[in-house]
């Protein structure tokens, strides 16, 4: 019988285990795709853009710190993939 496949979480943020709070949203990589579980959270869908683009800046310091890409580029980058994905005539549009 194989080994069931290994799930690798992230740790719950510090601030978070101490004053409590909600997941708001969890993503992982299978098989090479991103798959997504959310709650809506937040009265407004703005936060979200906020949320996002938070996201994205610890995620730029994170290539900055691991790889020889600046946090400046990797940010660049972050930002082009979110600007092709929203493109209206891409196949994941809301149209």
């Amino acid at each position: 019988m194989a080994d069931k496949p290994k799930f690798e979480a992230l740790a719950i943020p510090p601030d978070a285990l101490e004053k409590g709070g909600v997941e708001v949203v969890r993503a992982c990589v299978v098989d090479g795709g991103v798959s997504v579980a959310l709650r809506r959270s937040f009265d407004d869908p703005f936060t979200w853009g906020v949320l996002l683009i938070d996201l994205a800046r610890q995620a730029a310091r994170i290539y900055a710190m691991e790889t020889d890409i600046s946090e400046e580029e990797a940010f660049a980058r972050i930002r082009e993939g979110l600007e092709a994905e929203s493109d209206p005539s891409g196949p994941d549009s809301l149209n």
